[in-house]
């Protein structure tokens, strides 16, 4: 053990005792395909053993943005890791690709083991949900760059799809209806806006009752991942395209599934009535509009396929537990609009 790297900040027993501690939720992510362990320079996933005849590549990065300032306030570690890997399964998902491996980085003000475990647990909750094999993740003790009780998180996932089954919004009409699946609560966009609501304007009691949970549990809510059930309805109905809403809302994610010179109309009244976007409307004094423009308003994933198809959808959806609506239309007006009634 260097005494003096350890005079610096850095604490390598301690960082050798976090992998100790990572190590059985690592391998909780095991699946066809996972080659090898924790511990060496790269991660490996044997692809051909998974028999696709064109498989195309799809990947993403991301992180939880200021939600990691949530975590840190309520010292509530395990769910956040959770978040990262949605935010990347789920946007490859959208491609129409199976995520089958993740890689976490953590960087850490001072190297506490049994804080890099929890995170690293939601890091491997997240992906047992989404059937993507932890293979590989850095932790980074960086003091001086943060505080010893701070730290950030980020994530990159591979998914893959036979190239005749990728989904690129192409194949997108006018008339396609837009089936929405509930979300969570927040997820993990939209939290710059809450935390200036919730502890800037009006410093709001975190214990306070919004609907079934209390206000604190809202804002730790993890991100749902819609991995399982979203790849069971690709097997069985044409799907043209999906969108997942995310930073930007309703306005921003909802063009990127479509066409040039393609809109939709969505109808506020099929949505699911989540608690906590009336109270931050309320309490944030948003204009409705507006609402939909940050957060997904209680719709996590939009799938766009025919109309003829939308039953089927919902009904294999509901089926794998997912709670879904037909909730809007393709129109050929750009833009997002939300009729009220």
């Amino acid at each position: 053990m260097s005494k003096l790297y350890k005079s610096a900040g850095v604490d390598l027993e301690a960082g050798y005792e976090g992998v100790r501690l990572i190590k059985k939720h690592v391998l909780n992510t095991k699946r066809l395909g996972m080659m090898g362990g924790i511990g060496s320079f790269g991660g490996m996933f044997d692809l051909s053993i998974l028999k696709y005849k064109e498989p195309v590549l799809v990947s993403g990065t991301d992180g939880v943005g200021t939600k990691l300032m949530i975590a840190q306030l309520l010292d509530i570690h395990d769910t956040i890791g959770q978040d990262a890997v949605a935010m990347c399964v789920n946007d490859v998902l959208a491609q129409g690709a199976e995520p089958i491996f993740f890689l976490d980085y953590i960087a850490i003000g001072k190297n506490d083991p049994e804080k890099v475990a929890a995170i690293v647990k939601g890091v491997s909750d997240g992906c047992i949900k989404a059937n993507a094999a932890l293979i590989g993740g850095e932790t980074a003790e960086m003091p001086d760059m943060y505080d010893p009780d701070e730290y950030d998180i980020a994530g990159f996932t591979v998914g893959v799809v036979e190239k005749n089954k990728m989904i690129d919004g192409s194949k997108v009409s006018i008339g396609d209806v837009l089936i929405g699946i509930k979300s969570s609560g927040i997820h993990s966009n939209g939290y710059s806006l809450v935390r200036k609501i919730v502890f800037k304007d009006q410093k709001l009691n975190l214990e306070e009752q919004v609907g079934p949970k209390k206000l604190k549990e809202w804002l730790i809510e993890p991100t749902k991942i819609y991995v399982r059930s979203v790849l069971e309805v690709l097997k069985k109905v044409d799907v043209h395209a999906i969108a997942h809403i995310t930073g930007g809302g309703f306005d921003e994610n909802i063009p990127r599934a479509l066409n040039e010179k393609q809109g939709a109309t969505i109808y506020e009244n099929k949505l699911p009535k989540l608690e906590i976007f009336k109270f931050l409307e309320e309490k944030g004094n948003v204009l409705h509009r507006e609402m939909y423009n940050v957060f997904n308003m209680g719709i996590g994933m939009i799938i766009i396929a025919k109309k003829e198809n939308a039953q089927e959808i919902i009904d294999i959806l509901n089926k794998n537990s997912e709670e879904a609506f037909e909730i809007g239309v393709v129109t050929n007006k750009e833009g997002i609009e939300i009729l009220w009634t």
